[in-house]
C-alpha cells in the first residue's frame, strides 16, 4: 500500500553492536531506511570502553535520535537483550523505579531511560534477527559495528 500517507514517516531501522571483550572497545552501527523510498542513511561510532550491550543499545538510540520527525519505526536488531528490555521489562523497570525483579539497579539505566523518552516520540514495533545469519542490513551493521570497535581501540 505504497499510496497510504502514513508511509511517508515509515521507516526501517537496522542495528548492531559489537564490543572486543566486555568490557572493552566496542562500536555500534544502524541503517535506517525511508520505507516509500527506500532511501537509506546510515552511521556508526565507537567507545573505547564499553559493554556488548551498551553498543546494542546505542545503536537503536542513534538511529531513532537521527529521525527529524516522529515517525513509525521498524526496528530490526539481533539483540535478545534490546528487544526483551523494549517489549517487556522497560514499563516494569519505570514501576519499580528502574530496579529488577530482583530489587537491583537496572545495568545500562542511563541509555534504557533515553530509549523510554525515544519510544514515546515514535511509534515502534520490533523484529528479532538471527545475527551471523546472512541477513543482508544485519551484515552490514554488524561489518560497520566491528569497524567502528577497531576504530575505537586504535586498530584502524
Amino acid at each position: 500500500m505504497p499510496d497510504d500517507p502514513r508511509d511517508k514517516f515509515h521507516v526501517e531501522l537496522f542495528t548492531d553492536g559489537a564490543c572486543s571483550g566486555n568490557p572493552g572497545p566496542g562500536g555500534w552501527a544502524y541503517i535506517l531506511r525511508h520505507h516509500a523510498s527506500g532511501a537509506e542513511r546510515e552511521d556508526s561510532g565507537g567507545d573505547p570502553a564499553t559493554t556488548n550491550n551498551r553498543m546494542e543499545l546505542t545503536a537503536v538510540i542513534e538511529g531513532l535520535t537521527a529521525l527529524k520527525q516522529p515517525s513509525r519505526v521498524d526496528v530490526y536488531s539481533d539483540s535478545q537483550y534490546v528487544l526483551n528490555g523494549l517489549n517487556e521489562w522497560l514499563d516494569q523497570w519505570k514501576r519499580r523505579d528502574w530496579k529488577t525483579a530482583a530489587k537491583k539497579p537496572v545495568k545500562n539505566e542511563d541509555l534504557w531511560r533515553r530509549l523510554d523518552e525515544l519510544r514515546a516520540v515514535h511509534e515502534l514495533r520490533y523484529h528479532w534477527i538471527r545475527g551471523h545469519n546472512e541477513h543482508p542490513e544485519n551484515e552490514r551493521c554488524d561489518a560497520m559495528a566491528v569497524a567502528a570497535r577497531d576504530r575505537a581501540a586504535g586498530r584502524a
